[in-house]
């Protein structure tokens, strides 16, 4: 099992999002620092295709921990959402091209969603 960490405490704006994001999933330095690219940068994970540090085996997931959910979740809605929208993307590519979705969020903390 592949796993990764997002620290929520590390975000505070976009710039430190994508920062954050490079680092944790080993993003190459032309990494384009928007959602555009992290979704080419997580679309061939079962491939190897260097974009991130993660190869994963068939049927393989890579979890995506995010630390501090709730918080995060309040104090950055807009990022918040545009991760759960663009992970869900990532594995409707996945599921498109025959294959089991390859991204879990895992959200650490408390965490409530409202309704």
């Amino acid at each position: 099992m592949a796993t990764v960490r997002l620290e929520a405490s590390k975000i505070s704006n976009w710039d430190s999002f994508h920062a954050t994001c490079r680092e944790a999933f080993g993003f190459p330095d032309f990494y384009g620092m928007n959602m555009n690219a992290w979704i080419d940068c997580l679309t061939y994970l079962d491939e190897g295709d260097g974009m991130s540090r993660f190869h994963l085996a068939p049927g393989e997931k890579l979890h995506i921990e995010i630390t501090d959910t709730e918080m995060f979740s309040s104090r950055l809605p807009e990022i918040f959402r545009a991760l759960i929208d663009c992970s869900a993307f990532v594995n409707d590519r996945y599921v498109a091209a025959g294959k089991p979705p390859a991204l879990s969020l895992v959200f650490l903390g408390p965490m409530r969603l409202a309704g």
